[in-house]
């Protein structure tokens, strides 16, 4: 085994930094991964497409710091690129927004059917693509100059340490709501502190005084036009901030009724309505309760999705007891809590839990007469999974047989929403009937939007249908699984939108790297391809660990951000292991990942579920995370040893690029086959690693 000893030899620009070079190598990297996460979150409350596509930006990101990397060793100059190009960027989005444009669509809108302001999706898209890589270049590049200055373990240590503090800060600051000013106050002040220079003696020369008033020009001016131009977003009456959303409010009087409307990143998503006037207005919202129980009123009613409240009111107006109200996002819980006319969330009767429904159903031993999903379309991505929704595990057969369990003698089991699609319908009620064993109940609304309401009682004699559901028609497609849990895909493909989008993206990656290294990038990174197979692998494992929590322990930002900090965590006393002790031969430690990654098969979440919560998330962190151990003592003991530093781990972080286009298969081949093809990256990357024994160095 080589000695943690080795140091990078590059000829580099010295960095003006009063800061030691730990110090600087924490800042860099809690600066990168507070960057990127601000502006996922941030990008898309404005940007309406990326709602869909949100690991679009974390791609963008990966190219970048990637890119970062690999110029550090021959940067003339600190990156003040990347700031300027963040000025830029926050102020093209916020002069032209893409939003859902009211006067041509209706006042809910449901999944991607969408008529948008703003420029189209074919220009705004490649622009926020390549801005965030410039962005994220930046502190990549900063993060890559203190590695040529510290031996490899010991830096890829502190930028672990660094990442995990930026996880923990922008986590923080969504546990308080804090708005956008504080993410762009926290990154100008990290940009200036890491890269405004600081006079070297008491008394500078007008040379360095000059530097120093040009390095912070080209710092803070675009920084401070981002800070005004996300003050006045922050400072807007209208405008507050949940941990998965921009959220809007506007309240009216229409027709003496008083409403109040809910947009959320730009789509209109709710309206506090009180329950006589909405059952007024649309008495489809009353049909559970008269479909179900043949007439008798459910006492015990839980609602997931509940919202701003209406649904609680029209529940509490048919006569419920008692109404567990389960809501996701605890904002427009506190929105509904302080302005929906009926205030139904003050009523003793209800009860509210800010979580997510599918988890919630796994903890709880209550049994139910009515079981309500009320029009739980999230129109947002699981940060760090492609393809999950929030509310994709709602939606499966097993999700569908898990409500089931939880209703009482005589009870009932109920969906409404704007579907738009038949065949949409149609695969809802065919998940019931898989589920509950006899067809549903399926009122149709008649517009285009095809609102609908499924509702099957816990046997055939507890449900009166005013007329027989078809059945599925020859195209509808099966009931989704947890496995492969996305309802709204029709065909078993990945859409052509999304195929193009991803050659797109590596098409510009491959240019990018050529032009950033150079023309030496891929000669530099060739005999490191081993380190970029581990990367995509890695990133496999990581999604997979992110999908499998979510299904186990719910979709909230709260697990999110616990597997992400988690992941990290592994990977730290990965490292921590491989410096401090003597760890087994690489083949060994591929013995351990392959056998990981079998024990993953073997035993899949859906197996978990029936465990205890406790046992449930022992055997969860054990399954998920010995992979991920095992992969990085073998990244750290390989790291070690290359010749080029800055190139290995280059290579590495632009695998995990490859690894978030990968990801997409999930679509076809469901989460559990992601593990099939993180061993066969695995595999290449152990037939490809070195043959010669590893020299020793000081």
């Amino acid at each position: 085994m080589a000695v943690d000893s080795s140091t990078d030899h590059v000829s580099t620009t010295k960095w003006p930094s009063p800061f030691g070079v730990r110090t600087r190598l924490v800042a860099s990297s809690a600066l990168m991964l507070f960057t990127e996460l601000a502006l996922i979150r941030w990008t898309g409350s404005n940007v309406v497409h990326l709602s869909y596509f949100s690991n679009f930006v974390l791609l963008g990101s990966f190219l970048g710091i990637g890119i970062g990397i690999l110029r550090s060793g021959r940067a003339k100059r600190l990156p003040y690129y990347s700031p300027v190009m963040l000025g830029l960027l926050v102020l093209v989005i916020a002069w032209k927004p893409v939003t859902v444009d009211r006067g041509t669509s209706s006042s809910v809108i449901y999944f991607t059917s969408l008529n948008t302001t703003g420029p189209p999706v074919w220009v705004i898209l490649p622009i926020i693509f390549i801005a965030a890589a410039v962005v994220l270049a930046g502190p990549a590049e900063l993060v890559g100059r203190c590695f040529a200055e510290l031996p490899r373990l010991t830096a890829y240590r502190y930028d672990l340490i660094g990442s995990l503090v930026g996880i923990a800060a922008f986590t923080g600051l969504s546990f308080l709501g804090a708005p956008p000013i504080w993410w762009g106050a926290i990154v100008t002040v990290m940009f200036a502190a890491l890269m405004i220079p600081r006079p070297r003696s008491a008394a500078p020369t007008g040379r360095s005084l000059v530097a120093a008033g040009l390095s912070g020009a080209l710092v803070l001016a675009p920084l401070l036009v981002m800070v005004g131009v996300l003050f006045h977003e922050s400072t807007r009456p209208e405008n507050s901030w949940s941990p998965y959303y921009k959220v809007q409010t506007k309240a009216f009087t229409w027709q003496n009724v008083p409403l109040l409307t809910i947009t959320v990143n730009g789509v209109p998503h709710q309206q506090a309505i009180p329950a006589d006037a909405r059952l007024q207005w649309e008495p489809q919202y009353g049909l559970p309760y008269e479909r179900a129980n043949v007439g008798k009123t459910p006492k015990n009613v839980l609602i997931i999705g509940a919202g701003s409240g209406s649904d609680v009111a029209i529940a509490l107006k048919k006569g419920a007891t008692h109404v567990d109200a389960v809501e996701i996002d605890p904002r427009i819980r506190d929105l509904g809590k302080a302005l929906h006319p009926d205030r139904p969330y003050q009523d003793p009767r209800v009860t509210s839990h800010i979580d997510d429904g599918r988890a919630y159903l796994s903890r709880t031993d209550k049994k139910y007469d009515l079981i309500l999903l009320a029009l739980p379309d999230s129109l947002t991505l699981v940060n760090g999974a492609s393809s999950l929704r929030l509310e994709s595990y709602l939606f499966t057969q097993q999700a569908f047989e898990s409500a089931r369990d939880h209703l009482n003698p005589g009870g009932a089991f109920a969906m409404y929403n704007y579907y738009r699609e038949t065949w949409l319908i149609d695969r809802l009620a065919s998940t019931a009937q898989s589920a509950f064993g006899h067809k549903p109940c399926v009122d149709k609304v008649g517009d285009d939007l095809q609102q609908a309401v499924v509702t099957v009682g816990l046997t055939e004699a507890d449900q009166t249908c005013n007329g027989e559901w078809g059945g599925p028609s020859a195209i509808t497609p099966p009931p989704a699984t947890d496995n492969r849990p996305f309802l709204y895909l029709f065909t078993d493909r990945i859409p052509s939108l999304y195929l193009i989008t991803l050659g797109l993206v590596l098409v510009a990656g491959l240019i990018g790297v050529g032009i950033a290294g150079g023309g030496s990038s891929y000669r530099r990174m060739r005999p490191y391809t081993d380190l970029f197979l581990l990367g995509a692998g890695f990133m496999l494992l990581e999604t997979k660990s992110i999908t499998g929590f979510a299904l186990l322990f719910g979709t909230t930002w709260v697990v999110n951000a616990i597997v992400f900090a988690g992941v990290l965590v592994a990977v730290l006393a990965a490292v921590e292991v491989t410096r401090r002790f003597k760890t087994p031969p690489l083949k060994v430690m591929y013995v351990v990942l392959f056998g990981g990654l079998l024990l993953s098969w073997v035993f899949p979440d859906e197996w978990l579920l029936s465990m205890p919560v406790g046992l449930r998330a022992l055997v969860a962190v054990v399954i998920a995370f010995l992979p991920i151990f095992a992969a990085n003592v073998i990244f750290a003991k390989r790291f070690t040893d290359t010749a080029d530093g800055t190139a290995s781990f280059g290579a590495n972080l632009l695998g995990a690029m490859l690894g978030g286009c990968l990801e997409y298969a999930a679509l076809i081949i469901g989460f559990d086959g992601l593990l099939i093809i993180a061993a066969l990256l695995y595999l290449g990357a152990f037939l490809l690693r070195p043959k010669t024994p590893a020299v020793v160095r000081s």
